[in-house]
């Protein structure tokens, strides 16, 4: 007992919580519980089906007012259950997320299930850990530079409550394969889609055990490709759900979805946020555009290799909120084509 009080005060000298108004910043080392422990998980029975988990991915310190602004967003609609902002740069200072609890407190009218959590390190596979506070079915996975309008959020919920085993979301992109090469690629197609993509990615709560606890040396060592390469987290989950349906993901159409990390938005004068746009598309990771299709083209070859199937499936088309828009909509509970006239 007496050689185990110094790690006992260790421990608690790092178990820091800064409070402010509800909104916590926690150090990664708070987490006391293996986050992988079955008998950790919560109840299915007991999740929340009418509300969802926000998962934010939060990085570049240039960020942290947009990414303020898109919590606020999300903090006040009635949807939203828990926000769990996902702080994976390990240089950023203590203070500076400390401020940013703060800011958050300030800006969420009154929501208090706000976290900022220290990451443990910048593994990207971070960000799909299951966590104690995701009392919900349903998790939203998002990026600190993308804004959804109410509206399409709303929308895209109600669509993924109809399909739960989907991944549901507004930006996808395909694999394929090059026949000259013999060679797994990632690419766009004008008609088709497999990738969902975590700019904004619904998903059942149960996926996060799937993709960082279960498959066994398989998703080890898959988990360990996102890790060497830095990349394709988001490809990883679209394996993980495909295999678990046998379907691809569902894109939905949105009134108003804007990608700051897209560097097209330099050249959009008419955004009260102008001043802002460049910073937020030079620190983009997906804005760098060498090698990057390249790479996320290896990890899919490397997936199929290690898994020894390729899970992906093709999707076809967009569900669409309006029965005047092109695209698939939602008729008694069927994806149905809208009506052209």
């Amino acid at each position: 007992m007496m050689n185990s009080c110094p790690t006992i005060f260790v421990i608690l000298m790092f178990l820091v919580i800064l409070s402010s108004g509800g909104v916590h910043v926690l150090s990664v080392r708070t987490l006391s519980t293996d986050p992988c422990n079955p008998k950790a998980q919560q109840d299915p029975q007991n999740l929340i089906s009418d509300q969802l988990t926000v998962l934010i991915n939060g990085y570049s310190e240039s960020r942290i007012p947009l990414l303020q602004s898109i919590v606020s967003t999300y903090a006040a609609s009635s949807l939203v259950s828990y926000i769990l902002v996902l702080w994976g740069n390990p240089s950023t200072p203590s203070q500076t997320l400390s401020q940013l609890a703060r800011n958050l407190t300030d800006s969420s009218f009154g929501f208090s299930g706000i976290s900022v959590i220290r990451q443990a390190s910048d593994s990207l596979n971070n960000r799909f850990l299951p966590r104690p506070e995701i009392k919900t079915r349903a998790v939203l996975v998002c990026d600190d530079d993308v804004e959804v309008d109410p509206k399409s959020f709303e929308f895209a919920f109600k669509m993924w409550r109809t399909n739960p085993d989907r991944l549901v979301g507004f930006f996808v992109r395909s694999h394929d394969i090059d026949l000259s090469r013999k060679e797994w690629i990632y690419t766009v197609h004008p008609d088709k889609y497999s990738i969902m993509l975590t700019k904004f990615m619904l998903f059942k709560s149960k996926y996060l055990f799937q993709y960082s606890c279960a498959g066994g040396p398989v998703m080890a060592s898959m988990r360990k490709i996102v890790d060497r390469m830095q990349n394709c987290e988001d490809i990883l989950m679209n394996f993980v759900a495909a295999d678990e349906v046998n379907a691809g993901p569902i894109l939905v159409g949105a009134e108003r979805v804007r990608d700051w990390g897209d560097a097209r938005n330099d050249h959009d004068d008419g955004d009260a946020r102008r001043g802002l746009i460049g910073e937020v598309a030079q620190v983009g990771l997906s804005s760098r555009k060498t090698k990057h299709r390249k790479r996320r083209g290896e990890c899919i070859g490397e997936f199929h290799r290690v898994l020894g199937r390729m899970s992906l499936r093709f999707s076809y088309g967009k569900v669409v909120n309006s029965v005047g828009e092109q695209g698939l909509c939602q008729k008694g509970g069927k994806l149905v084509f809208c009506d052209q006239s």
